[in-house]
This record gives structure tokens, sequence and C-alpha cells, in this order.
């Protein structure tokens, strides 16, 4: 900085005062620590407090001022744990439904850093009609229009071109309003791949998944309040789960049934009366099961199985019928793998990304923004 910058700066009406980080509790500090953990350890409050002993052994979580004991009682105070009714005695500890509320707010601002910065809450196709967003242009008022969307200007000078000023009326011919665009509704289903694979060769990927449904739950219930959202996972077979399900969220020992989740998220969007509906997929496999008639299931993880991939064909193709494109995002890079997502991309005339795990969230939340902007049909 010049001096003459500095005396600038002097003369003018700000002050400048060096950045200082806003001091945190010994229990704001630890609370950070377990909203994060609490995630990877799938809600278990036990699992959590061990992983905290052990990094306490390195970084000296705890102080002989403010013990382990003391940080459980604060979690009990605040509401952010409870004692576990259900098992002996109420030994054991759970997390309560504000912890649940918190960790998704959490994911929000993790994955979503940037969203206050991007504009009003609702948003826009190209159509135009009731919302909030004006389009820059004006036309002619018609029934049913908002009173706060009529350009007072333009009509009170419409009325002096129609009417003359000694015989100054306003009516309905002369007003005009603000054209808008149209702000869509979105019935969105989101398919989580909860195969064994998603924790294997020591990559923990079923977390980051976690937190991207969270945040984008959480994204939705706070912006887009008349959106819609179900969450569904896949593996041998597939089902619905809740919000409150998330946290709790693990894998199992499950192959994947792609065409088991398609199918439950096309049945869920059947009954949806928005004209906007999509499905994204979080996956991380090749399809590798499919349900039989007899109730068994068909399973095969060598290579990628025709029959398989065949019935993955035509549920995409099933959507595309529908009007539901299907935005996978596939997270690992598996070069074996892409010309099955392509192919199968291509059938739906969807979208396809080829992500890591990093930037997941971010892609997702930049997908169902353009997608909010969609023609309506």
């Amino acid at each position: 900085m010049t001096d003459k910058d500095k005396e600038i700066l002097k003369k003018s009406s700000f002050t400048f005062t060096k950045y200082q980080e806003e001091e945190k509790t010994p229990f704001e500090r630890l609370l950070e620590i377990f909203q994060e953990l609490i995630v990877h350890t799938s809600g278990d409050v036990d699992e959590t407090l061990n992983w905290m002993d052990q990094l306490n052994k390195d970084y000296n979580l705890y102080t002989d001022e403010y013990t382990k004991e003391d940080f459980i009682a604060d979690l009990k105070k605040h509401g952010y744990i409870k004692d576990d009714e259900d098992k002996p005695d109420g030994h054991g500890l759970v997390i309560t439904a504000k912890t649940e509320q918190v960790i998704r707010k959490r994911a929000l601002d993790q994955i979503f850093g940037d969203l206050q910065k991007s504009g009003k809450g609702n948003h826009k196709t190209k159509h135009t009609g009731a919302g909030q967003d004006k389009t820059g242009e004006i036309r002619n008022y018609s029934f049913g229009d908002s009173i706060d969307q009529i350009a007072i200007t333009e009509s009170v000078k419409n009325a002096f071109t129609n009417n003359g000023i000694d015989d100054f009326r306003l009516t309905e011919q002369d007003l005009v309003v603000n054209d808008t665009h149209h702000s869509a509704q979105m019935s969105t289903v989101l398919m989580i791949d909860i195969s064994h694979s998603m924790i294997l060769y020591g990559e923990d990927r079923i977390t980051p998944a976690k937190k991207v449904a969270m945040a984008l739950v959480e994204l939705i219930k706070t912006r887009y309040p008349k959106d819609s959202i179900d969450i569904i996972v896949f593996g041998n077979d597939a089902w619905p789960i809740t919000v409150k399900d998330l946290p709790y969220l693990q894998v199992g020992p499950f192959h994947t049934n792609t065409v088991a989740g398609l199918n439950l998220a096309l049945n869920i969007l059947r009954r949806k009366k928005q004209a906007n509906r999509q499905i994204f997929m979080i996956t991380d496999g090749k399809p590798s099961c499919l349900n039989l008639p007899n109730g068994e299931y068909y399973k095969n993880s060598n290579g990628l199985d025709p029959h398989i991939t065949g019935k993955c064909m035509n549920k995409a193709k099933e959507a595309r019928k529908l009007g539901i494109p299907i935005t996978t995002f596939m997270i690992a890079r598996d070069p074996y793998l892409q010309s099955f997502v392509e192919e199968f991309t291509e059938a739906n005339q969807g979208k396809a990304f080829y992500t890591g795990l990093q930037g997941l969230g971010q892609m997702i939340f930049e997908d169902y923004e353009k997608n909010k902007k969609r023609n309506l049909r």
C-alpha cells in the first residue's frame, strides 16, 4: 500500500482493524469435531466418543478444566444427545432430532458454502408467468396478476395517453405489469448406492454421499420449499429412506441392483404432479444384481453382464419416455465402466459426471439449479 493510499484511507469514514478469529469455548470447539465424526460413524454416539478418545491422545482435546465427562454433560444439557431408552438400564447414548437437523445444516454449509451469494430463493425457467424474477419486459395486465407486479409509472403514462389530463382515469386497459419468469417446481429422487464397494479399498465413499444427500435435502427444505425430494438406497434391493435416516446410513454386504433402484424411483415420480421430474444417482460401481420373479437374485460381479446392463438400458429408455432425465454421478473413475455409463446416458438422454469425491456436492447443486431452469413441458 502506497503512502497516498494510506492517506486516502485515513480521510475516509472506514475504520480498518486486524481480523481476530472469534474465540470459541471448549464445548463449541469439541462440538465441531463431534458433528463431523458422527456422520462418519453413522450416528453412533459411543463410537464417536471413542474416536475422540483416540484423537485426544494426539491432540489433547480434553483438559483438566474441561474433561470428557464435562463435554458429555454439555451435549445432554444442550439437547444434542440423550440416553438410549432401548438399551438395558438406559446405558448408551443416541443423538437427538436437533443433532440430525444440525448436521444437515452443517453439510449444507460445507458443500454449498456459496449459497448465500447466489441470489434469490426461487429459480426461473425460460417461460414467463407467476414468479419473482423480472424479465425486464412489461405486458398487459391480465386477470390473476398480482397487484405488486403492476408497473405504476408505465400504467399512469398509458392512462394519460388514453384518456387525457382533463378526463384522467386509470382503467384495466391502461394497466401493464412487470413480466416475470415462471418459478418451476421440481420433484427429485436421489438414489444412493450402498453396495459393499462403497467402502472397499480403504476409501470411504458413503460418508461424502451421505453429506451430499443431507445438504441437498436441507437446500430444498430451506430454499425451494415447494420442491420435493425423495431418497432411496439400493443394494441387492431398493427401498426409500426418510431424512431422519440419513445420518445412520451404512453400506451392507450388497451387490448393486441399479434396476431395482430405478424402478422404485420411477414409481415415486409417476405419482408426482410437478411437470419437472428428475433422478440423481450417486454410485461407484457397475450393476451386478437383478430381482428374479421367484424372489431370488441373479448376481454377477464379473465384468458387465449383458443381461443386467440390458435391463438397465430398458429402464433408462422408460424414464426418457416419461420425460424424466437421469443424472449419474460416478464417483469412481474405472475406465471400463465409462462405456456403460455413456450408453446408459445416451439411452435416457440424461447426463453423466465422472467425478471423484471432491466437489461432488457442488456439482450436484449446480446441476439441480440448471434443471430448475429447463422449459416446462
